[in-house]
């Protein structure tokens, strides 16, 4: 049987109005007036249309047919009396002639709503996602991305990128994530692994002397699951370019994200060219984080010799960061929350105190700073009013956690939150290397295939912790969209740079063979990034969780419930892979 409809259930208008049509899609619902009237709303990808039954030979087609069987209807298009002007279709009706029931659905009752499916609990909607992506608002998001990837691709090749595609089936190799592995069958005892992303691959591209690279590729990665990340697999716009500096890269991102982020956001303002640039240790020390939110307008100050001996245990021997916020007149239960709210995100407490009306303080930790008030004033710069929280603790863990405070500071305060729009930002000149927080020894900071600023000169005479990377992070809204390089393509500053961390040589020809070796045959200076594309969906949509955007996505344990991934498989299918399954019990 060939299918076949005149017009979508979004099409017809009062210019349709005489004609024979046939429309298909799902029985939505339909309000039953009598055993020879009704109101039934036909549903396809496209929208709705009202179906009116005026006879009982039609209504009698209907009985025992479950909503979300598909139907076909053919009839005639007349205007409708109750107009409808909420939808495109409002203005006309169907009157059948005859209806086909083309898929029956066999259940009385339906998991959740179909309308209302964004309200069932999270466990049931992926069970039944299919019917969750029947609601038109779910259904949305996912027409939402595909736009999205295809305004990335046509942005990318005008600017004279070339789309290539990576492998898939590759080696294992240290990226930070646990791989995805694949017994080889025809090579015993051996297997390949799901790329955590493309990174060699694009790399070995400029070697062999493509100039720009792109793809929207798909990388695998065994970690756990967060709101703004999903657990197995994502995707991430890959670029690579030849003969390119920073500066490069990000004049093209700077190009490519903003309009597609103005034109299909929540939000229709999207940072300019040139964003911002903030040092990695200018956005810790003054925003107390390296993807800081830039429509906040609250900073971080130190407030470490101003506290210094007040008597607050805390507080003594500590770094302290102050976040001050004017006019900030919340009630002590709103005060109470904020602070636990901080404690949970940052795991460390916070404290408070607020300058009042008659230039004393109250509240909080108040009563240990009554006696040096003029200093700390001057200080913090405060005025009547003003409401102070503090974070202590060691450097790092005073910044990270005034940082939250921060955030959350920027939540509650419309003030001094420019929630409508789009911020980007660049984190620059991040560490080479820093002293593992374990280890207790010199490790690479970040991405140890990173040119280090300043070349072989910098790793022979500098300090190695005050050797910066080549290193950045591209920033939206508080989300990190990706990070990205000038990567480190001289065998001789690549093997120092590795030494430096106690790798010799064989290291890095055992691990990246082909890419060591691809260098040595003349490469070019080359940089890229790779902004996560599941991220700026999310970003885009105004969506709190990343699985709203992903059409078959994975619960947080990386369970696909509606296929029932990952499954037992036979033993016929473990013996041809050589794999014999030895699972040891967990202690009680």
């Amino acid at each position: 049987m060939i299918q076949s409809r005149t017009h979508n259930c979004s099409q017809l208008r009062l210019s349709d109005e005489g004609t024979t049509v046939t429309i298909v899609g799902w029985y939505d619902n339909m309000r039953k007036v009598s055993r020879n009237l009704g109101f039934l709303i036909l549903r396809d990808f496209y929208g709705v249309t009202q179906v009116v039954i005026e006879t009982e030979e039609m209504m009698a087609k209907l009985n025992g047919i479950n909503n979300e069987s598909t139907l076909s209807v053919t009839g005639t298009v007349r205007e409708r009396s109750n107009k409808n002007p909420g939808i495109p279709t409002g203005e006309v009706e169907v009157v059948p002639q005859d209806i086909t029931v083309l898929g029956k659905c066999i259940y009385n009752e339906l998991p959740f709503e179909i309308n209302r499916s964004r309200e069932a609990d999270e466990a049931v909607r992926l069970k039944y996602r299919y019917l969750d992506l029947r609601n038109p608002e779910v259904k949305e998001k996912i027409v939402l991305r595909s736009k999205i990837v295809a305004e990335i691709r046509r942005s990318m090749t005008q600017h004279d990128f070339l789309e290539i595609t990576t492998p898939i089936l590759t080696c294992s190799s240290p990226e930070g994530a646990r791989d995805y592995l694949v017994p080889a069958r025809n090579h015993p005892g051996k297997f390949y692994a799901l790329p955590q992303a493309p990174q060699q691959f694009k790399q070995l591209l400029m070697t062999s002397g493509f100039d720009r690279y792109f793809q929207i590729a798909p990388c695998f990665r065994d970690e756990d699951a967060r709101a703004d990340r999903s657990p197995g697999e994502f995707y991430q716009l890959d670029m690579e370019m030849a003969f390119a500096t920073q500066d490069d890269v990000f004049a093209v991102i700077e190009d490519v994200l903003p309009p597609i982020f103005a034109e299909y956001g929540k939000y229709k303002t999207a940072s300019k060219a040139p964003f911002t640039r903030i040092s990695y240790k200018e956005a810790m020390d003054k925003y107390g984080s390296d993807k800081p939110d830039l429509r906040i307008d609250l900073t971080l100050q130190d407030a470490t010799q101003c506290m210094e001996g007040c008597g607050f245990g805390p507080f003594e021997g500590q770094t302290v960061k102050a976040v001050v916020v004017d006019e900030f007149t919340a009630t002590r239960k709103v005060i109470d929350k904020l602070c636990g709210d901080v404690e949970v995100h940052s795991g460390r407490k916070v404290y408070w105190f607020r300058l009042d009306e008659k230039g004393e303080f109250v509240g909080g930790i108040s009563k240990f700073l009554q006696e040096r008030k003029e200093s700390v004033i001057s200080a913090l710069g405060l005025k009547s009013g003003d409401f102070v929280g503090l974070a202590a603790g060691k450097l790092l863990e005073a910044q990270k956690t005034a940082g939250v405070l921060r955030r959350f500071l920027g939540e509650i305060c419309e003030k001094h939150m420019k929630r409508e729009c789009y911020e980007f930002c660049w984190i620059v000149d991040f560490p080479m290397y820093e002293i593992g927080e374990e280890s207790g020894e010199l490790e690479f900071c970040h991405n140890p295939f990173s040119m280090p600023q300043g070349g072989m000169e910098a790793l022979e005479t500098k300090d190695p912790l005050d050797i910066y990377a080549y290193q950045y992070d591209l920033v939206c809204n508080g989300v990190e969209l990706s990070s990205g390089a000038v990567r480190n393509h001289d065998p001789e500053i690549m093997v120092k740079a590795f030494r430096m961390v106690g790798l010799e040589e064989e290291h890095v020809k055992a691990k990246f063979p082909a890419m060591y070796n691809a260098f040595c045959y003349g490469a070019p200076p080359h940089a890229g990034i790779a902004p996560g594309v599941d991220r700026m969906v999310m970003l885009i949509a105004g969506e709190e969780s990343i699985r709203e955007i992903i059409p078959f996505p994975m619960n947080k344990t990386a369970q696909d419930v509606m296929m029932g991934a990952p499954s037992e498989v036979e033993e016929k299918q473990l013996r041809d892979v050589h794999i014999k399954i030895d699972i040891q019990e967990k202690d009680l």
